[in-house]
């Protein structure tokens, strides 16, 4: 992978990460929460979908790597909102 694809995978990332923040309505951080958002729903919406043995749609190719784009959003989705869970609680 070079920086090109690296940087495209970053991209990718951030606006999955982004669309699960405005779907979760919580958004603390910017560009770079955004993105490790992303990462981390990606894996969490893929290990999710492995569970449930629900199909992968929406994948995103970059350099060979394939990014699994519905699953990182369902899951940054999903991550999100339970960080603003447990940020609530806090005063």
């Amino acid at each position: 992978m070079n920086l090109v694809e690296l940087v495209l995978y970053l991209v990718v990332a951030g606006l999955a990460g982004a669309i699960g923040q405005a779907i979760a309505g919580y958004s603390r951080g910017g560009c770079f929460a955004a993105i490790i958002v992303g990462f981390i729903g990606a894996l969490f919406g893929s290990w999710l979908a492995r569970v449930l043995g629900l199909p992968s749609w929406l994948n995103v190719t970059v350099g060979g790597e394939t990014f699994p784009f519905l699953w990182a959003v369902i899951g940054s989705a999903l991550f999100v909102a339970l960080i603003s869970l447990l940020r609530r609680g806090r005063v």
